[in-house]
């Protein structure tokens, strides 16, 4: 049987690698991923997957259930973040930008960090060319601009969707980090034909759209409070990543805010943990870190 030997990226024990460090020396570098979208009530055929899972189509419970995110729970979780002195790094449909102009305003007027994360959330990417998926970068990198002044550092593919190209074209549209990866509690050097990519640890974990209503709140509390325990203590060794992935339409619920509000609290009341963005992970990471791990990385292949 032939084996297939993937090289997105190279394997590395955590307890080898280069230590990292991050600024002022804290432990933990925490960040948090509001995942904004904007849904459609009669997406097109998707052959991979149907983002509304009770067909046939319309779906007007789970279509209202995601809008009321956008009409009620965004403003909920950013006034929390915000009452805390936390930015978010919003994982963001470019569609948002047309739709929703005052969500755009307010993540602008609040500085948030910008993470593409498709055309609309109801679209995957499997089925793009590699010419649609380059002008898909091109073009939601000048969109992205245009609605807030910021140019994209990230992206994370919308439903995690990817194509065997994606981490190649990502590399040469200039984009510098991708957050599809679960795959460490650091960032890491991705594989690319040129240019500089590196993944940004995310959260399936601790991810209130794959955990709530699953968990109750003080289940779910307490599953943050222990991946932050456990982080904070192995960063006395070397710099982690913690991240807290949120949903509007989940996190933004009136019985639900209130686990974001006592996490932050938590966290927040500990030293040396780093309260950042996306785009400052990887930008810091780049300058300090990067060159070190790839030298390492080729060092244990001869």
């Amino acid at each position: 049987m032939e084996i297939e030997n993937w090289g997105g990226f190279d394997y590395s024990p955590i307890s080898d690698r280069p230590k990292i460090q991050w600024p002022g020396g804290a432990r933990l570098a925490f960040w948090v991923c509001p995942n904004v979208g904007y849904y459609e009530y009669l997406p097109p055929h998707n052959p991979y997957r149907d983002p509304w899972p009770r067909t046939p189509h319309p779906d007007p419970r789970m279509y209202a259930y995601r809008d009321y995110g956008n009409r009620v729970g965004f403003w909920r979780l950013a006034e929390t973040l915000s009452r805390h002195g936390v930015r978010g790094s919003a994982s963001v449909t470019t569609s948002v930008f047309e739709h929703l102009p005052e969500i755009t305003q307010t993540m602008v007027d609040l500085d948030w960090d910008f993470i593409l994360h498709g055309v609309y959330n109801t679209r995957d990417i499997y089925e793009l060319t590699e010419a649609e998926e380059r002008d898909y970068y091109r073009l939601s990198m000048e969109l992205t601009f245009q609605a807030t002044g910021k140019h994209l550092k990230g992206a994370f593919g919308p439903a995690q969707s990817k194509t065997p190209r994606t981490l190649d074209l990502l590399a040469e549209a200039g984009l510098v980090y991708h957050c599809d990866w679960f795959h460490d509690d650091q960032p890491f050097p991705l594989n690319v034909r040129q240019g500089r990519l590196i993944s940004i640890p995310y959260s399936l974990e601790v991810n209130d759209a794959l955990v709530l209503p699953d968990f109750d709140s003080g289940t779910f509390l307490q599953k943050i409070r222990d991946q932050f325990d456990t982080l904070y203590e192995e960063g006395a060794d070397t710099g982690r990543v913690m991240c807290i992935a949120m949903h509007p339409y989940e996190m933004g619920r009136p019985e639900s805010i209130g686990i974001l509000d006592e996490a932050l609290k938590y966290v927040l009341s500990h030293d040396d943990v780093w309260v950042t963005t996306a785009g400052e992970i990887a930008d810091f990471y780049m300058a300090n870190c990067y060159d070190k791990v790839l030298g390492y990385l080729r060092s244990r292949v001869g």
